[in-house]
């Protein structure tokens, strides 16, 4: 199987291809904004576009990929290398402002999404998207991979009563989108107003590609994302940000493991979880009962019992499914000592935080009722969506 080239890689590539940006041009990217040498894309910028390479743009988490969690925002400040202004789209803005676009000919979007509803680069790119309609301003995404592959599709499809920064549109948790297929998707059925759109396709890419199969380097997309695997974990374990149990930030595997002081793991495991797995039928992974103390976040200095997911079958693994399984089984475990988290969260100051990540209030109840497995079928109504995906699909 031939190695992947990003749009990225496309595009250094293809002089010709760069010739054809006259004007001035910007940047919307993060760490993860290499290309297949590891050469970020504003370094491939300035040798392309010299001078008229004129601004960066930074999503969540900051251009350098180093602010931590939701709702931590970041500075708009002058790159002190590129001598440029570097403006934060998660600060006191999500959007950019009239001025930040100014003298802009061509903005380049080029992000690493994770393939999940819950995580938010896509919607700082349909947010942008929005805010240039009607503009001569060209946007233009460098397409990445999903890596969750673009096959799968899973969990249940956001109810706009919960739209947030984490959920602006209706999809399902895993979505099937490469991020450009995502803006594909704004333009035909969420936009209100056309934008000037070009996606510069990868090549080598297929639908049923995780990352691993990329041959492409892993490199923080968030800073808690620190390997492929954790992309495979995320869906399952970002649920657990809507609780008072720590979801492995402050610890060197972030969004793989989960626990709680409360929690005996061997004990969780042997006696409560192993015979309840069985039950359920679910496949392709192992937990594996564990012990950590988070340096900072929820339940920081304290012991903490838990498990970590490890993906053994990712044909059979179905991360929603394992992570509302998980959810109900700690709830109920737990008793009192479980606790749901308060608003504010993604900048949604009235609703739970676990409806927002869920995209649903009905999920919480499943829980709390200690819904069957089987019920969850009734969340995954997809056909309309599956058909929407079908018009779109570039690859």
């Amino acid at each position: 199987m031939k190695k992947v080239s990003s749009g990225l890689d496309v595009l250094v590539a293809d002089g010709n291809l760069q010739k054809k940006f006259r004007g001035n041009v910007a940047l919307l990217a993060h760490n993860a904004s290499v290309d297949s040498s590891l050469v970020h894309a504003s370094l491939r910028f300035k040798e392309f576009f010299g001078s008229r390479f004129v601004k960066l743009f930074g999503p969540q988490h900051g251009f350098a990929t180093d602010a931590q969690d939701n709702m931590i925002e970041t500075d708009h400040v002058v790159h002190p290398y590129f001598n440029i202004p570097v403006y934060s789209l998660y600060s006191e803005i999500r959007v950019p402002t009239d001025k930040m676009l100014e003298g802009i000919d061509h903005l380049f979007v080029d992000l690493q999404d994770v393939g999940c509803r819950m995580y938010t680069y896509i919607y700082t790119l349909t947010l942008l998207l929005e805010k240039c309609s009607n503009r001569t301003i060209e946007i233009i995404v460098l397409d990445r991979p999903n890596p969750l592959n673009g096959v799968d599709l899973e969990g249940n499809i956001l109810d706009l009563h919960f739209e947030s920064f984490i959920g602006r549109h209706p999809i399902p948790v895993r979505h099937g989108m490469t991020i450009g297929e995502v803006a594909l998707m704004h333009q035909k059925y969420w936009a209100k107003e056309s934008t000037n759109l070009k996606i510069i396709k990868m090549q080598n890419w297929e639908r049923q590609m995780y990352f691993g199969d990329t041959g492409l380097h892993w490199l923080l997309p968030s800073p808690n994302l620190g390997r492929p695997e954790s992309a495979l974990t995320f869906p399952a374990i970002v649920l657990f940000e809507g609780t008072s149990l720590n979801e492995g930030r402050g610890t060197t595997q972030a969004l793989e493991i989960l626990g709680h002081p409360k929690i005996e793991s061997f004990s969780f495991f042997n006696d409560h979880l192993g015979a309840k797995i069985k039950a359920s039928a679910l496949e392709g992974f192992v937990l594996r009962p564990i012990t950590f103390i988070p340096t900072f976040h929820k339940q920081m200095d304290q012991v903490c019992g838990g498990l970590q997911l490890h993906v053994t079958d990712r044909s059979k693994y179905k991360p929603w499914r394992t992570g509302q399984f998980l959810l109900r089984e700690i709830y109920h475990y737990l008793g009192d000592q479980f606790k749901w988290l308060h608003p504010p969260y993604e900048y949604n100051y009235t609703q739970q935080p676990i409806d927002i990540i869920n995209g649903t209030d009905k999920l919480r109840h499943w829980v709390t009722q200690n819904g069957s497995i089987e019920e969850l079928d009734d969340f995954e109504n997809l056909k309309n969506y599956k058909l929407q995906l079908e018009a779109i699909k570039i690859y």
